[in-house]
Parts: structure tokens; C-alpha cells; sequence
């Protein structure tokens, strides 16, 4: 069978005014992933990004300078346009800027999306499984024995939850145990599709590396 190997995207810029960048840490967290598949001789003939900035420069700093695939369905859900209007424009300052508060309400936020809450939101819960499922399918129907995809936290939540079978507040879950960088895999075939890996941080073993473990 066939292997995918998504890869979520290393830290990025946190409480900035522009989050979808990397942070220095988040490309030597790339570097190190990228070292870790070279020395496992695990050598990908696709690559597929989302249309993230993020996403790309984890591609880049992994080492691989060929032009990826894009399907924006491996891009992360609006979370900035979910908390806008759960709190009607008004987004308080600690769930923006705390890293405890911001995650707490955006797992409460997520719920309510999944519930069918969050009216005006610019996609919906149903929406957004769609076009993960629509990225799932582009990446496999290949050819290519092994894929590797730069995917975000929420996407690869929802990828291994509908592998799984498991109920939508599942995704939320494993969204929020995904690490930066981490190696979520599948086999597929024509078939089938099943999880093999998940948020596997082999790069972060060693006592000096783990101190660069990040969730954000």
C-alpha cells in the first residue's frame, strides 16, 4: 500500500499581527523533521501543501525545494473569523494574547461550530469536512507511493477522526494534542484508507531537542 505522511506545520507566530509566518524556532523545528525522514531514508515522490504561508515555509526549511501541489482544503479553519463572531467582533484580549485562555476558548468555540452555533461564520462545520475530504482525496488519487503533505492542526484533527469513524467532537480533541512538525500517517490504496502513525515526534526524542516540542 500506499503512504501519507501529513506533517502539521511548525510553530508559528502566535499573538502577532501576523500569525501565518514561522517563528525561529518553528524553522529549526522544519529542519529537524526534515533531517529526521532524510536519515529514516524515507524519501516522498508528491508533495502537497495547503495555500498557507506557514505551511510553505515548513515545507522549505524541512529541505525540500521542489514546488508542491496546493489544495486549499489542508489549510486550517478560520479560527480569528469563528472567535470574531462567537464574541460579535470583539475578541477579549487573553483570548488572543493567553495561550491557556486562547485554546480553552477555542475548544468551546469549535463545539459550538460542530453543534451547528456560530451563525454568519464564513464556512461552516459541514463545509469544512467537505474540503478535507475533497484534500484527502486529491493527495491519494496518485500514483505516488509516498506522499507527503504540510497540513495544519484542525485538518489533521479531522483526517484521523473520519478515519476512525469517531463523532465530530472527536476532531477537536485530537486537534489539540497535534504537535508542530509531528508525522501523522496513513496507508491507502484504491480501496482503503487507515491510519498507521499519529502526532509521532521523532526528531524531539533526544533531551536537548525536546525542549523544542511547541502545540502552537
Amino acid at each position: 500500500m500506499a503512504e501519507l505522511l501529513v506533517v502539521r506545520h511548525a510553530q508559528a507566530s502566535f499573538g502577532a499581527d501576523n500569525y501565518d509566518q514561522l517563528s525561529e524556532l518553528g524553522h529549526r523545528q522544519s529542519e529537524l523533521a526534515g533531517q529526521a525522514l532524510h536519515e529514516a531514508g524515507w524519501v516522498p515522490d508528491r508533495l502537497v501543501t495547503g495555500t498557507l504561508t506557514r505551511q510553505h515555509e515548513t515545507l522549505a526549511s524541512m529541505g525540500f525545494s521542489e514546488q508542491p501541489e496546493t489544495h486549499a482544503g489542508l489549510n486550517e479553519y478560520d479560527f480569528h473569523d469563528l472567535l470574531s463572531v462567537r464574541f460579535k467582533g470583539d475578541v477579549p484580549d487573553p483570548v488572543r494574547h493567553d495561550r491557556k485562555t486562547h485554546f480553552r476558548t477555542l475548544r468551546e468555540t469549535i463545539l459550538d461550530w460542530q453543534a451547528g452555533g456560530l451563525a454568519g461564520a464564513r464556512e461552516s462545520w459541514r463545509d469544512f469536512v467537505h474540503r478535507v475530504e475533497d484534500a484527502r482525496n486529491f493527495a491519494t488519487k496518485t500514483d505516488a507511493r509516498r506522499v507527503l503533505v504540510i497540513s495544519s492542526g484542525g485538518p489533521i484533527g479531522q483526517l484521523v477522526a473520519a478515519s476512525l469513524g469517531a463523532p465530530d467532537a472527536q476532531m477537536m480533541s485530537l486537534n489539540l494534542q497535534v504537535k508542530n512538525t509531528s508525522l501523522t500517517r496513513f496507508f491507502f490504496s484504491k480501496q482503503a484508507f487507515f491510519l498507521h502513525e499519529f502526532n509521532a515526534t521523532p526528531h524531539f526524542s533526544s533531551e536537548e531537542c525536546a525542549k523544542l516540542l511547541t502545540y502552537s
